[in-house]
């Protein structure tokens, strides 16, 4: 059984006048029909002036009930009713962060309850809680680090990747801080935005790596204005792996049949805060969210926009609308007696009004003007507008929606270098719908040079795709054409790729797939197809681990 959404009102109150307006609406009218009663007695007897002007009470008693309904609704209104959810866009100040997550194989380790990943987990989604208004980006790192997922204010995307964070991930099994480091310093320093950048890094501390390399790393995350917040996870006295087989569980052990006991160390992770002049937190602290946040506080902030909720809306005009549209139905059931003179005199001054247009679009439709570029494209005419449009520009219209319908049309005429290089320039200083637009078409643009074959530089334009349409995802996850799109680059990845993208050998012949800028399947087809990209993606990367791409050092975990 559904429960009703609670009702709360801004001023209780004044629901004192949802009783008294009704109350004192019906006395007046009362007395008002009285007077009027008493008024017509004058001039005859009840019995005669029924027959000679047909007064009846039904007319009366209606319009009494819809004044009285007004009456009514005004005075809910009045109070302020709240109930129900809603979502929309909002703007606050927040700043850039990204969040660097270990995952290799020790954060399975159950010292920290569930186990070290789990409370990461829990840890990272309590700090978003505190600060909706940041944008966040998350970064998986093991043995190599990715990138998941853009700075983003997206919580459905971010929740997303963060579920379906483990292991199975990363393309190379090991542990190292530097370089997720170091490309989360990156990340941060190519975002637009004037706002201050923080890279916090979640780790049990556990690193396979010469100790100048993390120094250094954080160092230079330092130098370059990165604010960076280690926290760490696991116990001193450690714990064994477990591994999961299909049903079976069993304990990781190393190359000598061993079993393996990972520890958490703080030393690497407050050795880092300190050569960065960050902030370290340690595995026993509580409440690592909130030291977080606190940590940050100082930190400049920019306005950016996010997805708010909320709760109890505002609703007091679904019942003023509705008493408004009653008091003009009731003006216009008093009012439908007038002569029919003035109806006419209406139409006859409506009439003249519309015999004027058609003089009025002759004497403005003989005006040359320029071609609307728009429509040219719309008609198929490419060269037209890329002509009208590069006429624009050097008239000195060098908006960002001139310069965006440029580069598509260049994109339309297979100047493609061109087109990405002018759509790349227009996502990097425009806003709001402008720049998705320019991201979404740089990422085509890069997606056909990639499906050149003739092109030498193919892999680095699907990198580029991929990329483009990473972060167009990550804003907009529902967009069918983006997710077939980001599909194609995929699948069009060399199998040597390092750790990103999905595809193998064995993939269909993709010369047999276009790209597409509009929908061209529905939402079920694109989520199978992008769904299947990342399970083959992880078939790859086991794959790769089972060949024994291990750490340098030798040690997987």
């Amino acid at each position: 059984m559904s429960r009703l959404p609670p009702l709360v009102f801004d001023t209780p109150w004044l629901l004192i006048a949802a009783l008294v307006l009704p109350l004192l609406v019906f006395l007046l009218r009362a007395l008002r029909v009285r007077q009027r009663n008493k008024r017509l007695t004058r001039f005859a007897e009840p019995v005669a002036l029924s027959r000679l002007l047909q007064i009846g009470s039904t007319g009366a008693t209606a319009r009494t009930l819809r004044l009285v309904c007004v009456a009514t609704l005004a005075g809910l209104a009045l109070a302020g009713p709240r109930w129900g959810l809603a979502r929309g866009p909002a703007t606050a100040r927040g700043i850039d962060m990204a969040i660097a997550l270990d995952a290799s194989l020790s954060m399975l380790a159950t010292d920290d309850r569930p186990s070290r990943l789990e409370r990461m987990k829990q840890e990272v989604r309590r700090l978003r809680a505190m600060s909706h208004a940041d944008r966040v980006a998350l970064i998986a790192f093991a043995g190599r680090s990715y990138i998941l997922t853009p700075l983003t204010g997206d919580d459905g995307a971010l929740d997303l990747f963060l579920e379906n964070l483990d292991p199975s991930v990363v393309g190379q099994a090991g542990s190292s801080l530097s370089r997720a480091i170091r490309q989360g310093t990156e990340l941060l320093l190519a975002s637009d935005g004037s706002a201050d950048r923080a890279l916090v890094l979640m780790s049990d501390g556990e690193s396979f790596e010469p100790t100048e390399d993390l120094k250094a790393a954080a160092q230079e995350a330092g130098a370059k204005g990165v604010s960076l917040v280690t926290v760490g996870f696991g116990t001193t006295g450690g714990s064994t792996i477990p591994i999961r087989d299909g049903s079976v569980v069993r304990e990781k052990r190393d190359e000598t049949g061993n079993i393996v006991i990972t520890r958490y160390h703080p030393e690497l992770l407050a050795m880092a805060a300190s050569a960065a002049n960050g902030t370290f937190i340690p595995a026993e602290a509580s409440d690592k969210a909130t030291r977080i946040r606190a940590s940050l506080r100082t930190l400049r902030t920019a306005r950016h926009k996010t997805d708010s909720r909320e709760d109890q809306v505002s609703r007091f005009l679904w019942l003023l609308v509705p008493a408004l549209a009653l008091l003009f139905f009731d003006t216009w059931v008093m009012n439908r007696g007038k002569s029919r003179r003035v109806v006419s005199e209406r139409a006859i001054g409506a009439g003249s009004t519309l015999a004027a247009l058609p003089l009025l679009a002759l004497m403005f439709g003989g005006c040359a003007r320029e071609p609307d570029p728009a429509v040219l494209f719309a008609n198929g005419d490419i060269r037209g507008a890329l002509s009208a449009l590069q006429r624009q520009v050097a008239t000195g219209d060098t908006s960002a929606t001139t310069r965006y319908n440029l580069g598509s049309a260049l994109l339309g005429a297979d100047s493609l270098p061109a087109s990405v290089e002018l759509l790349e320039a227009v996502r990097r200083n425009a806003d709001g719908e402008t720049r998705m637009r320019a991201r979404f078409n740089a990422g085509l643009g890069s997606l056909r040079l990639g499906r050149d074959t003739a092109n030498p530089e193919r892999d680095g334009a699907l990198a580029s795709a991929r990329a483009a349409y990473r972060a167009y995802l990550a804003e907009r996850p529902a967009d069918v054409d983006a997710k077939w799109n980001y599909e194609l680059a995929l699948r069009k990845q060399p199998p040597s790729g390092g750790g990103g993208g999905g595809g193998g050998q064995n993939d269909p012949q993709p010369q047999q797939q276009q790209p597409q800028p509009q929908g061209a399947i529905d939402q079920k087809q694109a989520e199978a197809l992008l769904n299947s990209a990342a399970r083959e993606e992880r078939d790859v990367q086991g794959r790769k681990q089972k060949q024994g791409r291990a750490s340098p050092t030798g040690k997987d975990w």
